[in-house]
């Protein structure tokens, strides 16, 4: 993934609105979600949710399709693993982390490391 790829997707993320859709869409699992679901699940008004949804879409976050008459949407599960890997691409100094523990700094498993913070 490159960096402005991350950028997008990240900014579509830092908002609250957006946030609370796209993890609605994520809980919804590869079912996905109805508009009208996804305003209920959120509380975000309809004319306010078409533009978070569109602004997802461009981050290539979130995908559409068309079911009868309604659009169902749904997390890009793809993407987001993207993501998710290239935030922690260099994890850990190089160690495989094997769960959020691994990256604490209680951990004394992982080798210190000197800071440039004086102590």
């Amino acid at each position: 993934m490159e960096n402005k790829t991350a950028v997008i997707a990240l900014a579509a993320l830092a908002q609250e609105s957006r946030l609370a859709i796209y993890r609605a869409l994520v809980q919804a699992g590869p079912a996905g979600l109805a508009a009208g679901k996804i305003s209920e699940a959120t509380g975000i008004a309809p004319s306010s949710l078409s533009f978070h949804l569109k602004e997802l879409t461009y981050a290539n976050l979130v995908n559409s399709r068309n079911e009868s008459r309604f659009v169902i949407y749904t997390a890009n599960f793809s993407a987001m693993n993207d993501l998710l890997a290239f935030l922690t691409e260099n994890c850990c100094d190089g160690h495989p982390c094997l769960s959020l523990s691994a990256c604490s700094t209680n951990n004394e498993s992982l080798p210190s490391t000197p800071t440039d913070t004086p102590s």
